[in-house]
């Protein structure tokens, strides 16, 4: 099973934005302590990656996430969600307890 996964509607969406903002289709998953659960998720795309992330390859672009990080979210997928509420990258994780409305945030 692999550390993490980008799905190919994430991927897609990475590399217009990336695209638009003249960067490399990489994005950056980590976990920040707060958010209404415990943890809350933060995106944002990377310039390259650390030589200790891990990294995820889907349709040539890359996730990269710091291995503190991977530690909360061992097993997820990022995925990209359009909807009614809005479009956002989500992430669906195995090792989250329980989470909150909002899907940014969860705990352990």
């Amino acid at each position: 099973m692999p550390d993490i996964i980008l799905t190919p509607a994430a991927a897609a969406r990475v590399a217009t934005i990336a695209g638009k903002q003249g960067k490399p289709a990489i994005l950056r998953l980590a976990v920040d302590g707060g958010g209404c659960s415990g943890f809350s998720y933060r995106f944002g795309l990377a310039d390259g990656a650390d030589p200790d992330d891990v990294l995820a390859e889907t349709d040539g672009v890359r996730l990269v996430v710091d291995p503190i990080s991977l530690d909360l979210v061992r097993g997820a997928s990022v995925d990209f969600v359009e909807s009614l509420g809005g479009a956002a990258f989500r992430v669906t994780n195995p090792q989250a307890a329980s989470g909150c409305g909002c899907g940014s945030s969860f705990s352990i």
